[in-house]
């Protein structure tokens, strides 16, 4: 016998069992169950409803004809009858007579099959695996359609983001090349350059951004160089650049213990920058972003950033999603969805999480990373 490795609960074939005799159900469970397969017991046609109301993707069903209240055949048509359950093969058992003529009712309620009792341990079993193939092959047909429809998502938006976002900062730096030559005044020539240049870095981070997808989406994970460095001191350089950007605003950064490990640091710094600007952009102005390193724990630190301001619920199951982190405020800052993602991706290839929280008007991204990571590339 060939033994299949077990999967996890959420990947096993569903197979429904329903009989009213306890020891029939015993009997099909123990050929039946398996690593692959997970059985769904049921002692009567209400039950059996209910399971199925619990349990979507069942691949088979079987069922017992004589039962009371509700027989197989009515069970039969009320599976058939519903849009969630209609797809799911049916065969029915019975201990009845051939000459009862039952086959023929039972195919005109949707059954693929009608076996007599005593089962064929060996005819029940093949022909139980192949709906479980069939159903596997489903499955498997259906990951590779949302692979390519995401695959294809992405392409649109690559080429959205080369024909429109990067146009922008592009025809900035045209008219300012424009202008500076007609431009005699030293002021306003200063003035035009800083645009361009300021033009040319969002052109940059957005080239980077894009690059940085296509590396994930390429090898699975993004290269790490990782060094000896200090958590502490990655926050306030990050902390640093950022705030330059926005004079007023108040940044409270806090350390906890020992912030040593190793990691990328220079990647890192990309999160930090991503969660801390984020937090500025879109947080309450009138009070501080408060940034957190908690080096407790032995085995990891943690960063938190915080800030008052709430992310709608709708918008947060789609947060770390490329080019789906939430709409884009006209007042915002233009980049192009992606940060989150990449922020996420980097985090995930240092052997860590990041998990983002908004309750009580207040927003907190936590990012959890062991001390030591391995240089190379990492599967995200």
């Amino acid at each position: 016998m060939i033994l299949t490795p077990a999967k996890s609960p959420a990947a096993r074939i569903k197979c429904l069992l329903v009989d009213d005799v306890p020891e029939n159900l015993i009997a099909l469970e123990a050929l039946l169950d398996s690593g692959r397969v997970e059985v769904l017991k049921a002692q009567s046609g209400p039950q059996a409803l209910e399971l199925l109301l619990h349990h979507g993707d069942v691949a088979l069903a079987l069922l017992d004809v004589q039962m009371p209240d509700m027989n197989g055949f009515e069970l039969a048509e009320l599976i058939r009858g519903s849009e969630r359950t209609r797809h799911i093969p049916l065969i029915f058992i019975t201990a009845g007579s051939r000459e009862q003529n039952w086959q023929f009712r039972g195919y005109e309620t949707g059954a693929v099959d009608f076996l007599y009792k005593p089962i064929d341990p060996y005819m029940l079993c093949t022909k139980a695996n192949v709906f479980f193939e069939l159903h596997e092959r489903k499955r498997a047909l259906a990951r590779q359609l949302e692979e390519q429809t995401e695959a294809l998502r992405v392409n649109e938006m690559f080429m959205a983001v080369l024909s429109h976002d990067l146009r922008s900062p592009l025809q900035a730096i045209v008219m300012g090349s424009a202008l500076l030559q007609r431009q005699i005044d030293p002021a306003r020539v200063v003035n035009i350059a800083q645009r361009m240049q300021q033009s040319s870095e969002r052109m940059s981070r957005m080239i980077e951004d894009l690059l940085d997808v296509t590396r994930i989406r390429q090898t699975g994970g993004l290269t790490l160089v990782p060094a000896q460095v200090s958590m502490e001191s990655l926050v306030r350089r990050t902390v640093d650049e950022v705030q330059a950007g926005f004079p007023g605003r108040q940044i409270e950064c806090e350390c906890r213990v020992d912030p040593i490990g190793s990691w990328d640091g220079e990647r890192l710094c990309q999160v930090l920058a991503n969660l801390v600007g984020n937090a500025l952009h879109h947080g309450s102005h009138a009070a501080p972003v408060q940034v957190v390193v908690d080096g407790t724990a032995l085995d990891q630190v943690v960063v938190t950033v915080s800030n008052e301001g709430a992310i709608p619920p709708e918008l947060l199951p789609d947060l770390f999603n490329p080019f789906r982190g939430g709409e884009r405020r006209p007042e915002g800052h233009q980049g192009l969805g992606l940060g989150l993602f990449i922020a996420q991706q980097i985090v995930l290839t240092h052997g860590g999480r990041i998990i983002a929280e908004s309750a009580g008007g207040v927003t907190c991204f936590r990012v959890e990373l062991p001390r030591h990571v391995q240089p190379g590339v990492r599967p995200a």
